[in-house]
């Protein structure tokens, strides 16, 4: 019974270990594995987007890419690409805090701010905005980000809400493992 026992016991001991040690190559084979795309992949991704540039949402894009605002807000996301890449802070003057697009009555808050003598747009849901209340035009904050976008509704770069600072006071973080890194 005794031997029997032992024997279990170190089956038990070996499977367990060939059970992490299969995760931990699954999650380093995931990590160092960059994902490449097919040949028929980046052809799809193509066609996908001349079709897209060809229907009239795109024509329009593409001729508000091309206008003399377009350009100055793309000018504008080459002024904060580095720090956009490396999520390092940016000294910022918030310019506005009830700023509401045209022709809407509610909806998310926006923030707007002054990094290097350019405007910039930070979106935020109203739940999320109370954190930011306190804010008064001509405050001085760190504004940290990791991505921006452009659209033809919007007069300024749209930088995405991540983390905002005022004298060392982390007023607003995003938190991420809330809606899985996005």
């Amino acid at each position: 019974m005794k031997k029997n026992t032992s024997v279990l016991h170190l089956l038990f001991i070996i499977v367990i270990g060939l059970v992490f040690a299969n995760c931990e190559n699954k999650n380093e084979t995931k990590s160092t594995t960059p994902k490449t795309l097919t040949i028929a992949d980046k052809n799809s991704q193509l066609e996908k987007k001349k079709k897209w540039e060809a229907s009239p949402d795109g024509i329009l894009f593409n001729e508000w890419k091309n206008s003399d605002e377009g350009k100055k807000i793309q000018a504008s996301h080459n002024k904060i690409k580095k720090q956009l890449k490396e999520f390092s802070g940016m000294e910022a003057v918030v310019t506005s805090v009830t700023y509401q697009r045209e022709n809407t009555k509610s909806g998310p808050k926006w923030l707007v701010v002054k990094i290097d003598d350019e405007e910039y747009m930070m979106q935020f849901i109203p739940k999320d905005f109370k954190s930011l209340s306190n804010l008064k035009v001509n405050d001085k904050i760190i504004v940290k980000s990791r991505n921006a976008s452009f659209s033809p509704n919007h007069p300024y770069l749209i930088l995405s809400s991540d983390y905002i600072e005022q004298n060392n006071e982390v007023l607003f973080k995003r938190d991420l493992s809330k809606n899985k890194g996005c």
